[in-house]
């Protein structure tokens, strides 16, 4: 008789030690440079304290969650997307306000940025309602559920505000749609939905940023000032979908059959996209806009919305090969380096580890992201296979857009470099996720 493993024994036969081997060494890098980070504070041990009780609350939370059949949560997926709104409406009314966003609870020594939790939730509930529905996903209805689902947890985000949080959520949803086998095109109307709601408050920023360029261009010069009109996006808007319409009529006319229904997709997209837009133009201060844009040319603003670049690429660039060492580097030590334990650690481990620590670094969130999609790629069904892949999704999202941040490629979004930066939240939503994957991992060959 074959003798059945228990839990711990299936633990340690079916658990990605990969996984595991690459995020124990991204926890040993974060805190050896979140101590040199604040060491210019006076209080390193401070802040190492609070990281290290956010570890240990993650640790409980991910071996809970590994323990935990993470197939419970596509049975709960209803009670789960209940959760997680009350979870984003409990922080308007009672979290504490932070550099003006209200969207954190407040526990005296740490704090808890429900927000964080919440992402995990959603990809946990989209990946349910995706595999459920997966039959469906060629019809539009199917896309509408989608967009209800993720335009709730968007317009709470947006009331604290936190415009930087819901970033994750798109690359996220389309990938999963992507996978569920959505049309490409609606993925792109998807694309043009959110690049509309993110660019259109953006671009009056840049044009007027753009000083010397906007004098020697007189339409330029036009555009900016007819960019604060309410009117001129409305009209903007009416010719685009004119001439989506009008090409469509065109081309009915010369018998290239195409139906009505992709015209009309791309045309409220648009108009969503725009509508979208005022909400985030409202959220966005008028620094932060700036710091959005501002990456494209650094200079124009070097002492106030381009300094945080700046000062970041000097930093990665005088660590050269081998880096100037522990508590050794410059703009680090001597204040220059803003944000350097959270947003811009990694131009820390640049400035101080050299080319080869963040080499090693990325080649760790590789091994990382690899194997988190090989677990997708073995899970038992197509729910865990979702959720692996959204949350392979979510991290590397993260680590692209932090690193393209802090070496000047990227647009200063205000996001963390997970595993890495200093924030007990997003210490503790990590490692939950890393909980979930194990779950995922430990059972490809059993259902419980």
């Amino acid at each position: 008789m074959i003798q059945e493993k228990n839990f711990f024994q299936r633990l340690t036969s079916n658990i990605d030690w990969w996984l595991v081997f690459a995020f124990a060494v991204l926890m040993l890098i974060s805190f050896i440079t979140i101590y040199s980070a604040c060491f210019n504070y006076g209080t390193p041990l401070k802040y190492l304290s609070v990281q290290f009780l956010a570890f240990g609350l993650g640790v409980v939370g991910l071996l809970f969650l590994t323990s935990l059949n993470y197939q419970y949560f596509k049975q709960l997926d209803k009670v789960v997307y209940v959760l997680s709104l009350v979870l984003l409406v409990s922080v308007l009314i009672f979290g504490s306000v932070k550099r003006g966003t209200r969207g954190w609870f407040d526990f005296g020594y740490i704090s808890l940025q429900p927000v964080e939790i919440a992402k995990i939730m959603f990809i946990l509930v989209l990946a349910s309602f995706l595999d459920r529905k997966a039959k469906e996903a060629k019809r539009v209805s199917f896309l509408i559920s989608v967009f209800a689902i993720l335009i709730s947890h968007l317009f709470l985000i947006m009331m604290q505000p936190d415009f930087s949080s819901t970033l994750s959520y798109f690359p996220v949803t389309l990938v999963l749609l992507f996978m569920i086998g959505v049309q490409p095109f609606y993925l792109l109307c998807i694309m043009v939905l959110g690049s509309l709601a993110i660019c259109i408050p953006l671009l009056e920023t840049f044009l007027n940023m753009q000083l010397q360029l906007l004098q020697k261009e007189i339409f330029l010069t036009n555009f900016a000032i007819a960019l604060k009109s309410s009117w001129f996006g409305v009209y903007i808007a009416l010719t685009v979908l004119f001439l989506i319409i009008g090409s469509w009529w065109f081309l009915w006319k010369l018998r290239v059959k195409i139906s009505i229904v992709y015209p009309v997709v791309l045309c409220v997209s648009i108009l969503l996209g725009c509508v979208a837009s005022i909400p985030v133009e409202k959220s966005l201060k008028d620094y932060q806009r700036k710091r959005l844009v501002v990456f494209l040319n650094p200079k124009v603003d070097p002492r106030g919305s381009g300094y945080n670049i700046i000062q970041s690429k000097i930093a990665i660039g005088s660590g050269k090969f081998t880096g100037k060492g522990f508590k050794k580097g410059t703009q680090t030590q001597l204040g220059f380096l803003p944000e350097q334990h959270t947003d811009f650690i990694f131009s820390v481990i640049g400035e101080e580890g050299g080319w080869i620590i963040a080499q090693l670094t990325l080649f760790f969130y590789f091994l990382f992201i690899w194997r988190a999609l090989t677990i997708a790629k073995e899970a038992r069904d197509r729910y865990g296979s979702l959720v692996a892949v959204g949350l392979a999704t979510m991290f590397a999202f993260y680590v692209v857009i932090n690193i393209g941040m802090v070496m000047g490629m990227m647009p200063v979004t205000g996001i963390p470099l997970l595993l890495l930066s200093y924030g007990g939240s997003s210490m503790l939503s990590s490692l939950c996720a890393i909980g979930i994957l194990c779950s995922i991992s430990l059972r490809r060959y059993t259902y419980y």
